[in-house]
């Protein structure tokens, strides 16, 4: 099937609020108040916020395409909070790098807004440039540096990124883990990892963080008017900072080993909202 935002002259915002439409009719949610995107990492958060209520497979929505990374469930969930409020769990995050356009990248984000969500968590693995955070650290984004090029935001659009990662959030997971570290997320292209002169770069430029999602979400999230937490698990020393080659099954691993413990972490987050 064609995905409909690949038309140039299709409306990405009306496209959002098709999806969002399709969410409420087939969940009988009318409205939505956060939403999380769960990366390598973060899935069984959504088991642990609230009441699953719905279940959608993602590709039933308009614009949602299978997501092409192992971990990432592909499924829209809405999840009943102990406060009464509703939570969109998004487990079909499309990558910069599966060439879907940026357009594609986003649309959860927008379609999220489009719910009615007004908080939206974004969540992904990561690799660290701060050697203290080897073994698979949740660290808060403070900021970040988009090296991808590109932007969600089309034609003469000016969207101030002062602030772009709540301070209040971040204060508010600071009450559940007054330890959790922060730093700037650099968003890489990928799919292949950063090389160790890239990793060099990032850090010489303030980067603390390396990956290949999340800032794109961001900056359309900030568009759409949303408070935004994002948050990284560290499943390994960037390149040149781990002595050992890096690979896919090990970033797998280190999700699967600190799964339980950030998921419960960012559940007693989301508790607070």
């Amino acid at each position: 099937m064609v995905n409909p935002l690949n038309d140039a002259q299709a409306n990405p915002f009306e496209i959002a609020k098709q999806a969002a439409q399709q969410i409420a009719e087939i969940s009988g949610i009318e409205k939505h108040d956060i939403a999380l995107t769960l990366g390598s990492g973060w899935a069984k958060a959504a088991d642990l916020i609230g009441e699953t209520v719905s279940v959608i497979p993602a590709t039933e929505i308009i614009g949602f395409s299978k997501p092409a990374v192992h971990g990432h469930v592909g499924t829209l969930r809405s999840v009943k909070l102990p406060s009464g409020k509703m939570a969109l769990v998004i487990g079909a995050r499309t990558h910069y790098y599966e060439n879907h356009g940026v357009r594609a990248v986003v649309h959860s984000v927008r379609t999220a807004a489009a719910t009615g969500a007004k908080v939206m968590i974004l969540t992904n693995g990561a690799g660290g440039i701060k050697p203290e955070w080897a073994g698979g650290a949740a660290v808060l984004i403070s900021d970040h540096i988009n090296l991808t090029a590109n932007s969600p935001l089309e034609g003469a659009t000016f969207i101030d990124l002062t602030d772009l990662y709540s301070k209040r959030l971040r204060a508010l997971a600071r009450e559940v883990d007054p330890k959790l570290d922060e730093g700037v997320y650099v968003q890489f292209r990928g799919p292949h990892y950063e090389t160790p002169a890239e990793v060099q770069m990032a850090k010489i430029m303030g980067g603390h963080i390396v990956g290949m999602s999340t800032a794109l979400e961001a900056i359309a999230a900030r568009e759409a008017g949303m408070e935004i937490l994002g948050m990284s698990l560290i499943t390994n020393l960037a390149a040149g900072i781990q002595t050992t080659p890096l690979s896919h099954e090990e970033v797998i691993q280190a999700g699967k080993d600190a799964e339980g413990r950030i998921s419960e972490l960012l559940s007693k987050i989301v508790a607070k909202l």
